[in-house]
Formats: C-alpha cells, structure tokens, sequence
C-alpha cells in the first residue's frame, strides 16, 4: 500500500514539474526543450535536480497564476452583472435615474423604463 502512495505521489510531482516548465514565461524554447529532454528521460535524477535548480520559483508562479485566475474570474463577473466596481451597483443607478426625473430630464416613462432595464 505505502508503494501505490509513493508511486502515485512520484507521478504527481513528475506531472507539476513539467506543468511548472511550460508555464514559466521566463524560461524559453531551449531551456524547456533541455528541462522536459532531462525530466522525461532521467525522470528520478531530472525532476531532482530541477527542484534543487528551479524549486523555489515553482510555488511564486503557482501564486502569481492564481492571482491571474482571481483577476479574470473578478473581471468576468463584473462584466457579467453589469457593474463596473462601483460602489452601490443598481442602486447608485436608481438614484441618479430618480434625481434625473426630480430635475425634469427625463419624463416619468423614460424613468420607468430605465428602472426596469435596470431591475432586469
């Protein structure tokens, strides 16, 4: 049992190392093709020495790519709900729709149906 734990355990940080060679932007063709040319066909003593070489940089890239992923995720939701960060969202809009129609800009309709496209 402790053998299948291992053995799934090597294949794992075999399967990050050449996750972590292909994502690093400052690592160019050569240099990949040399890491992935190491890893693949010394596996044991390749992915050794590359944690040894590049291991401290593995987790600031897993870092900086989940603040990336948070980046876009927070960005797509905004532009799927329709705010720009706002503070206040609809209700920031309703009150300017409402203080429009105190001052007589727009009529009592416009303001019905900009509330409702706004609700919508």
């Amino acid at each position: 049992m402790l053998w299948i734990f291992i053995w799934v355990m090597w294949f794992f940080l075999l399967f990050k190392v050449i996750t972590d060679i292909f994502r690093d932007h400052e690592l160019h063709g050569w240099g990949k093709a040399g890491w992935l040319i190491l890893v693949l066909l010394l596996p044991y003593i390749g992915v050794f020495i590359y944690l040894i070489v590049r291991g401290r940089g593995m987790g600031k890239r897993d870092v900086k790519q989940a603040e990336e992923q948070e980046q876009a995720f927070r960005q797509y939701v905004q532009k799927a709900a329709g705010t720009t960060g706002s503070p206040g969202g609809a209700a920031d809009e309703l009150h300017k729709l409402s203080t429009l129609k105190d001052k007589g800009d727009i009529t009592q309709e416009e303001f019905e149906r900009a509330k409702a496209k706004l609700l919508a």
